[in-house]
């Protein structure tokens, strides 16, 4: 089945399976968050992309298979209500942001923008994008055999960045961060995935830019 990034809460999860990754896209209640759950191919090896609620049906969605990390995208409640669960009863090792670990209901590792975490033998980038909240981040997966993937948490929808409580400062921060480290820096063809909706790409966001610019949100 090809993969086409729609899920809904309750329902089955999206499959896509790269080269040497396997991408899990699941929805969670009671506000639709997205989890992903990524593992690598080669080793099995298995990381979670927010923990956001149903910690027991993210915990048989990890399976047999293990969980080395849980990274949560930034420090919004409905991103981690799943987490301290997840933690307790798969050993993963939590990872945040160092400006939003203080959000978070456990002691998490922190990271900071141009970190890396491993899944098996494959690496995503940590991108710092500020605005949202303190220390929101994206995660890249730049796949040898295709296209760039990218996990946006609440920075970036289809359709516009983030909320950023029409805040000029925090939107003006978010926006720069969003063109400068992602619009200009990857192809049209990167595919995001985002903490609640429906995927996209870069390049068919990337027109409607200047016009998310000028309306301020």
């Amino acid at each position: 089945m090809t993969y086409s990034g729609d899920v809904t809460s309750g329902g089955a999860p999206a499959v896509r399976e790269l080269d040497r990754l396997t991408i899990t896209k699941v929805s969670v209640g009671p506000m639709d968050n997205n989890a992903y759950l990524l593992r690598c191919r080669d080793t099995g090896e298995q990381v979670l992309i927010d923990a956001a609620n149903e910690a027991p049906r993210l915990v048989e969605l990890v399976g047999d298979g293990g969980l080395a990390a849980v990274v949560t995208t930034h420090r919004h409640m409905d991103h981690w209500v799943a987490l301290e669960e997840v933690v307790v009863k798969t050993g993963a090792r939590p990872l945040v942001h160092a400006d939003d670990a203080d959000g978070l209901p456990i002691d998490a590792e922190t990271l900071t923008d141009g970190d890396t975490v491993a899944v098996g033998g494959c690496s995503l980038e940590v991108i710092h994008l500020k605005g949202h909240t303190p220390g929101s981040i994206a995660l890249l997966y730049r796949d040898p055999a295709g296209t760039p993937h990218l996990f946006t948490g609440d920075s970036l929808f289809p359709g516009g960045v983030g909320n950023t409580d029409q805040d000029p400062e925090r939107f003006g921060q978010l926006i720069d961060d969003v063109e400068h480290k992602l619009f200009d820096r990857l192809p049209d063809e990167t595919w995001f995935y985002p903490g609640h909706g429906k995927d996209s790409t870069l390049g068919a966001e990337r027109p409607s830019v200047p016009q998310w610019r000028a309306r301020g949100w």
